[in-house]
């Protein structure tokens, strides 16, 4: 995988919880957000900066010995429900949010981007501190491909593939063509294109290293948002 795509990549995982679980929610005093507002945001960051201050240090300390990084090769900022990592080879974020569907309910990202070099996917202490972390795999295309355009390609290609007995790309989209869901043949892998974003959902949550070989494996697959 050529370093200038890695770049594009974002890696990330999601954990979810009810608000009334967190430690610092003190069922007395604190009421249970029934809305996303910037005060039930700015409540649910304090109501986690704690932890997510201890996580992070922790976090960095590993981080830290594990690639032998310097001082001024790596850094951390924490603040309320949002902390990041910045290393001279990749970027790290962990972001607290109230789930839309439910905002009695929590939600925690943690997103890896900016990787400077396919060799760190190999190294042994960086697939330790993500191993089964990530679920999700995202490409940002550099130009924007019409999701009509990937839609009939699939639909064109579907029917050659099944003639000739080969896996195919099942399509699903919306009237509006807005974006589209894939689900390659043979697999549990899912795939949601928006034009500008291709979000591939992994059904086990593995290592950086790990997804980007499982999507090696199917690449061909997609090779029409390069057309």
């Amino acid at each position: 995988m050529k370093e200038e795509i890695l770049r594009q990549i974002r890696w990330s995982g999601e954990t979810r919880g009810l608000v009334r679980n967190l430690k610092g929610f003190n069922k007395k005093h604190h009421t249970v957000p029934d809305a996303a507002t910037p005060a039930t945001v700015a409540f649910l960051g304090r109501l986690v900066a704690p932890e997510l201050e201890e996580e992070a240090e922790d976090f960095f300390q590993r981080t830290r010995a594990a690639l032998g990084y310097k001082r001024r090769e790596i850094s951390l900022l924490s603040e309320g429900g949002r902390a990041v990592l910045e290393t001279k080879d990749f970027s790290l974020e962990w972001l607290y949010a109230l789930a839309e569907e439910d905002p009695g309910e929590w939600v925690r990202t943690f997103a890896l981007t900016g990787l400077s070099s396919r060799d760190l996917l190999g190294n042994p202490g960086f697939d330790a501190l993500f191993r089964g972390v990530f679920g999700v795999l995202e490409f940002h295309l550099a130009s924007p491909v019409q999701v009509e355009a990937v839609i009939d390609a699939v639909e064109e290609a579907g029917e050659k593939r099944r003639s000739a007995g080969a896996a195919e790309i099942v399509v699903e989209y919306p009237s509006n063509c807005s974006r589209c869901l894939l689900r390659v043949g043979g697999t549990d892998v899912v795939a949601v294109f928006t034009g500008d974003v291709l979000r591939m959902e992994f059904p086990q949550s593995g290592s950086p290293l790990e997804l980007a070989e499982e999507f090696a494996r199917i690449r061909g697959f997609f090779d029409i948002l390069n057309a």
